[in-house]
Order: structure tokens, then C-alpha cells, then sequence
């Protein structure tokens, strides 16, 4: 059994998380590396802190403690308006201080936000396909299911 962290934006800290846990259930945009017939559970769920990210100091390890094996920075990190600045340090802090694999994303990217995203000049200089590339690859009729 695959056991997850999961680690979402600040902004959306009262988010009961209902697409990232429905995107595990379908496998799908960053959870659709794990088979669907291996088991996951979710060992830890909880927001950033708000800017600058003071709660990465501490969760990951509460997560480790409870077993995870990976940690999903959430999908909103990434199309959250602006994304968010700090999401490249959050990985590579978790990866190093608590030696676990960070996953940038959860669910697939909303049709919506990613039509309006791909539009913006700040979004292409980012490069989040070459971090969320899972996210980035996702099908439009899924990503529009995810509206």
C-alpha cells in the first residue's frame, strides 16, 4: 500500500479537499502513477501556512511519522492565482531535510484555470510542465471534468 502526504495552498486551508481525493480515486492528473489496483491512503493532510510556508518546516515530518512515502504539493499550489513562488523551494527543503519524494500536483488541472493560464506570459516563464508535468499532459475532457 502507497501512503501520501498531501500539502495544499494556503489560500484554500478550509479546502475539504474533494478533487484531489477524487482524482486518487480515479488515478488521475499526479496521482495517475500509482496503479489502480495498488492501494493508497492518505496518512496526512494539511496547508502550507500561508506565505512564505512556515507549516513545510514541520508537516513532512509528521507525515514521514505517520508512514508516507511521498508528498503531493496540491494541484492549487500550481494554478492558484499567482501560483505559488515558493513551490520549487518546498520541494526541494521536503526532499532534502526529510529525505522523502515530493510530487508537484494532485488533481488535474481545471479546463478553466488551464485555458486562462496558458495565456499569461509570467506562466510559460515558470515552467511548471517541467515540474508538473503530469498535470500539464492531463486530456481536455478530463481536464473539463475537473471545472
Amino acid at each position: 500500500m502507497k501512503k501520501i502526504g498531501i500539502i495544499i495552498c494556503g489560500r484554500y486551508k478550509t479546502c475539504s479537499g474533494g478533487k484531489c481525493l477524487r482524482a486518487l480515486r480515479e488515478r488521475a492528473g499526479a496521482f495517475s502513477r500509482y496503479p489502480k489496483d495498488e492501494p493508497v491512503e492518505i496518512v496526512g493532510y494539511s496547508y502550507c501556512g500561508d506565505c512564505p510556508g512556515g507549516n513545510v518546516e514541520y508537516v513532512p515530518e509528521e507525515m514521514k511519522k505517520n508512514g508516507a512515502e511521498v508528498i503531493h504539493l496540491a494541484t492549487g499550489l500550481v494554478v492558484g492565482f499567482p501560483p505559488c513562488p515558493n513551490i520549487r523551494r518546498f520541494k526541494e527543503f521536503i526532499e532534502t531535510k526529510f529525505e522523502i519524494p515530493v510530487v508537484i500536483g494532485t488533481h488535474p488541472i481545471p479546463l478553466k484555470y488551464s485555458q486562462a493560464h496558458e495565456k499569461l506570459s509570467f506562466w510559460r516563464d515558470m515552467k511548471m510542465e517541467e515540474i508538473a508535468s503530469e498535470l500539464m499532459t492531463e486530456d481536455r475532457t478530463v481536464q473539463e471534468t475537473y471545472n
